[in-house]
C-alpha cells in the first residue's frame, strides 16, 4: 500500500462476492488502509477480502447509520481521513488522483463526491440523477450518522465538492435489485407511518441531500398515497428528461417502486384501524 496515502477506505459488505474483487483492488493500491466492515457474510466475501489484502472486521448489521458509526467509533483506524464505499462502488483514476492532491493540503474538513449511477451496465445520466453530491470523504473526528434509513452524515465542520466522479455499478442480478427494493419499500414505509414530518429538522438551503429530505418531510409525505408515485414518475422521466435514459429503469425505481411503498404504507394503516 501507498504509505504517503491520507486515507482509510472502510467498505460495508455483507454477501458481496460479485462485487468486492473491483472495489479493493480500485483502493487497495493507494489507500494506506483498506477495511471491509463484513456483516457476517454467508458466501466468500471474506475470503476474498483477505486475498486481496483488506482488514476484515464483522459486526452483526442493525442499520447502515450504526454499522458506519461504528467503523469511526470502534475500529482503529491510522489515518484522520475517512473514505466510505459501498461494495458496488469504485473511483475514477481522476478522483483518486485529485483526492491524494487536495489532502496534501486540506481545504475543507470533509468533501461531497459526484456519484455517477449505473443500471445494467448503463449509465443514468437524466431524470434527476447525475450528478449526486454525497460526503463520503472527511476527517474521521468530524462526523457522524444519523438516521436508520437513508443515512445521512452530520459534519461538524467545513465543506468542499471535488469535480471527479465516482461509479455505482452493481453487478449483481436483478433477482437481487428487487429483493432489495421491497425491503427498502418496507422500511421506507413503516418510516413514513411512524414519523411525523414536523419534527424533522430539515433545510431547503442547505445541499443538495439537505433540499431532498425538505422535499421529502415538507411535501411528498404530505402528498396523498397512490397519487405520489405518478406525480414522482412524470418529474423524474419529463421533466428531468428521464426517457433519455430509456423506459426501464426510471419506470422500475421512480414508478414501481414507489407504488410499493405506498401499498406497504396503506397496508400499515390498514392493520392499526383493525
Amino acid at each position: 500500500m501507498n504509505s504517503k496515502s491520507k486515507v482509510s477506505v472502510i467498505i460495508l459488505t455483507y454477501n458481496e462476492s460479485e462485487n468486492i474483487v473491483r472495489t479493493i483492488q480500485n483502493t487497495i493500491s493507494w489507500a494506506h488502509q483498506v477495511i471491509v466492515l463484513d456483516s457476517y457474510s454467508e458466501d466468500n466475501t471474506v475470503e476474498i477480502a483477505n486475498s486481496l489484502g483488506a482488514k476484515v472486521v464483522q459486526r452483526k448489521f442493525d442499520n447502515y447509520s450504526a454499522q458506519r458509526n461504528y467503523a469511526i467509533q470502534e475500529i482503529q483506524l491510522e489515518t484522520d481521513w475517512i473514505l466510505f464505499l459501498d461494495a458496488d462502488e469504485y473511483l475514477s483514476d481522476n478522483l483518486i488522483q485529485e483526492i491524494n492532491a487536495e489532502l496534501d493540503n486540506p481545504t475543507a474538513d470533509g468533501y461531497y463526491l459526484k456519484r455517477r449511477f449505473y443500471f445494467n451496465g448503463k449509465w443514468i445520466s437524466w431524470g434527476g440523477y447525475y450528478p449526486t453530491w454525497i460526503l463520503r470523504l472527511f476527517k474521521k473526528d468530524k462526523g457522524l450518522f444519523q438516521r436508520e434509513i437513508n443515512e445521512h452524515l452530520v459534519l461538524n465542520g467545513t465543506t468542499s465538492k471535488l469535480k471527479n466522479y465516482f461509479a455505482d455499478d452493481n453487478q449483481k442480478s436483478m433477482t437481487f435489485w428487487w429483493q432489495k427494493h421491497i425491503d427498502y419499500a418496507q422500511k421506507e414505509a413503516y418510516s413514513l407511518f411512524e414519523r411525523n414530518s414536523n419534527n424533522i429538522k430539515v433545510n431547503l438551503w442547505g445541499s443538495q441531500a439537505d433540499r431532498k429530505l425538505w422535499i421529502r418531510y415538507k411535501i411528498w409525505n404530505n402528498l396523498p398515497p397512490y397519487l405520489r408515485p405518478f406525480i414522482y414518475f412524470f418529474y423524474r422521466y419529463i421533466l428531468r428528461f428521464g426517457f433519455l435514459d430509456g423506459f426501464i429503469f426510471h419506470f422500475y425505481h421512480g414508478f414501481v417502486y414507489y407504488m410499493i411503498i405506498d401499498s406497504f404504507y396503506m397496508e400499515l394503516k390498514k392493520n392499526r384501524i383493525k
